[in-house]
């Protein structure tokens, strides 16, 4: 398989509420409008809220998104009255993770990875 581009597609019950939520309240980029959707860049990728789901999110399934501050985001975020469904700690893999969740209860991990990371140290010769 030669895979071109990707994106994760989210069936909101509400796509009004949940566009203006990853466009308003997250800040995310718009790459495309179309009739019935909006995709979104997620730094490598794309976020597309299309048509209208009735079932929400499952409990297996989650947005990761790297933030380069994730206090500063975490802040930013509660001023603008998102509460994080879990506070930020740090993994034991390394790396600095909070979650919160989108309007239909998709969670979204937000996360840093410190200075001293291994996803950070230059492996080049």
């Amino acid at each position: 398989m030669d895979v071109l581009s990707s994106r994760v597609l989210v069936h909101p019950r509400d796509p009004d509420v949940t566009t203006a939520f990853y466009r308003d309240t997250l800040g995310l980029a718009v790459y495309r409008e179309f009739p019935g959707g909006t995709v979104f860049f997620l730094g490598g990728g794309f976020l597309e809220v299309v048509g209208r789901g009735s079932t929400g999110p499952g409990p297996d399934v989650a947005l990761w998104l790297q933030v380069r501050d994730l206090a500063a985001t975490l802040a930013d975020l509660r001023e603008k009255g998102v509460e994080p469904e879990r506070g930020p700690r740090r993994e034991p893999w390394g790396l600095d993770e909070a979650s919160i969740a989108d309007p239909d209860g998709t969670r979204i991990v937000l996360v840093e990875v410190p200075s001293d990371h291994p996803l950070r140290v230059d492996v080049r010769p």
